[in-house]
């Protein structure tokens, strides 16, 4: 039986650029069209050629090299012919494939956005289109609150879709630009505009802002549309656009989708998803969704005892799919809910030998219990959690000792007069009966902590050189000015391997020092130091 061809529309470097604090570089915008010409997207939407400096550089040349590079812009302006359109030129000289023009397809926008007759809107919507077609360049017609406007009048919606296919573009686009639309609204309207444009030439490009994107883009694959426009990691203003990271896996592995449709993304690609989404939140400095779907770290997550049971019976009984199909990965999380199947089977993940009836486990399951209770989580702390069940375990090492360690804060002049704070530690630690003293300045007293441990660990000082403090977070939890404090951080190498640790007390500086001693200790322990 065969498929019918499903396209995909990448807008993350448009439409996602509209994100609340997100700003691309040029180089960031190279590297994600590389990565999504990497995974099979069809379209690579770029920007808006012409609206800004970066733009223009980028559009000078082609980043893609399998998927059409698309511009987008504006239809022509009333009173100009799209000869004479400053942004249509600026489209026409952009190395693009493809030219994605936006269109106002309700009305009520028409008369109070762009301020024309509705005559005057349909005749830009025909002259940009064909301006495009001349230029021996693909055109798109994105229809701008179109659903929207087909419930209020549908025949100027219609006439709107109409004018683009007449003119000869190759997909309409029919967009629900507020994002308020429900998915029957979709699927109904979009099966009424087949009567009119063929399926095959129809897309959808549908806003979260009801936290239904995703579904109405496959609402709109049901009523015959054929594009899915979107972006990785649901990117977009307000609320985001329809998640791509979201809409491909299913697409792929969800038999209602996968038997009829295909799609330019393999399924030996889509093993590398959950590494794209997070190097795109990486390149932005976002910390990744955990909780998004398919890709986020707690995606196949089991914390409830009875479900990590299950799960190592048989992963089917909480996983709807393999999470390696998605380049992620099960976890059976250890907290206070956790049982003696979410210990062995993290244990097993670490690679920590233990027999199932081994006492220990229990009592390795007694001490995280406690240690929760006194704030600590293990669920985001990797590391802490495998030293201290080494620790129980009897399999940790004691690498060194630290006897003492201080901290000083000081608000003053510097020799400019200008008034700066400044922190200095200093820490002193025993390695095999011989004591290290080190001061260190920093930026505040936890790097200057970090400084000062890691300065000099003697005969260990070899196997941290390279270790780095990736990030450092706060919680603080129960009551006020006397309250427990959750510190997490983690660090990388310079092998790329990263590790999480937790520390808690009901001083900040404490819980950070327990944090990085961790995060030490777990280094010596990888190192077989």
């Amino acid at each position: 039986m065969s498929r019918e061809r499903v396209t995909l529309l990448d807008t993350t470097l448009r439409d996602g650029a509209q994100t609340t604090g997100v700003d691309f570089s040029l180089d960031d915008k190279k590297q994600i069209a590389r990565l999504l010409d990497a995974l099979g997207i069809d379209y690579v939407e770029g920007g808006y050629p012409g609206a800004n400096p970066l733009d223009t550089e980028f559009f000078k040349a082609k980043p893609t090299k399998a998927a059409r590079f698309a511009a987008f812009g504006m239809t022509k302006r009333a009173g100009r012919s799209a000869a004479n359109d400053p942004g249509v030129a600026a489209l026409l000289d952009s190395a693009a494939d493809t030219i994605v023009y936006v269109a106002k397809a309700w009305d009520y926008q028409v008369r109070v956005a762009l301020g024309c007759t509705l005559e005057e809107n349909l005749g830009g919507i025909e002259e940009s289109v064909k301006a495009a077609v001349a230029a021996g360049r693909e055109a798109i017609v994105d229809c701008e609150h179109f659903f929207d406007g087909f419930k209020d009048n549908p025949d100027y919606a219609l006439a709107c879709a109409e004018a683009a296919h007449a003119a000869g573009a190759r997909w309409v686009v029919l967009c629900d630009t507020n994002g308020g639309s429900l998915p029957h609204e979709i699927e109904e309207i979009v099966r009424a505009v087949t009567k009119k444009v063929p399926g095959a030439k129809l897309g959808v490009h549908a806003h979260n802002d009801t936290e239904q994107a995703v579904a109405n883009s496959f609402a709109a694959l049901r009523g015959g549309a054929r594009q899915i426009h979107g972006a990785l990691n649901g990117l977009g203003e307000r609320c985001g656009n329809a998640n791509l990271c979201s809409i491909i896996p299913t697409l792929l592995l969800k038999p209602e989708f996968s038997e009829k449709f295909e799609i330019g993304v393999t399924l030996e690609s889509l093993r590398g998803l959950s590494k794209l989404s997070h190097t795109l939140d990486e390149l932005l400095n976002r910390a990744p969704d955990r909780h998004a779907p398919y890709v986020g770290a707690s995606a196949f997550a089991t914390k409830a005892g009875i479900h990590a049971s299950a799960v190592m019976k048989d992963p089917r009984t909480y996983e709807h799919v393999p999470p390696e199909s998605v380049g992620n990965s099960r976890r059976v999380l250890v907290s206070d809910q956790a049982g003696k199947s979410n210990i062995l089977a993290e244990l097993e993940r670490l690679g920590v030998a233990v027999a199932k009836d081994d006492p220990r486990v229990m009592r390795l399951l007694e001490a995280v219990k406690d240690k929760e209770a006194q704030g600590y989580a293990y669920e985001g702390a990797d590391a802490s959690f495998e030293l201290l069940a080494r620790r129980v375990l009897g399999h940790a090492p004691n690498y060194f000792e630290v006897e003492r360690f201080r901290v000083d804060v000081e608000r003053r002049h510097n020799a400019q007069g200008e008034l700066e704070t400044f922190s200095e530690a200093t820490v002193r630690v025993n390695v095999d009966g011989q004591s290290f003293i080190s001061a260190a300045e920093g930026n505040g007293p936890v790097n200057a902590l970090d400084l000062a441990l890691r300065k000099d660990l003697g005969k260990y000082q070899k196997y941290i050189d390279d270790i780095e403090l990736l990030d450092f977070r706060v919680r603080v939890f129960q009551g006020g000015t006397d309250a427990v404090t959750r510190v997490l951080v983690e660090f990388g190498d310079g092998k790329g391997e990263t590790w999480s640790t937790v520390g808690v007390s009901a001083n900040l500086i404490d819980a950070s020092f327990q944090a990085l001693l961790d995060a030490i200790d777990y280094k010596l322990l990888k190192e077989g130091a």
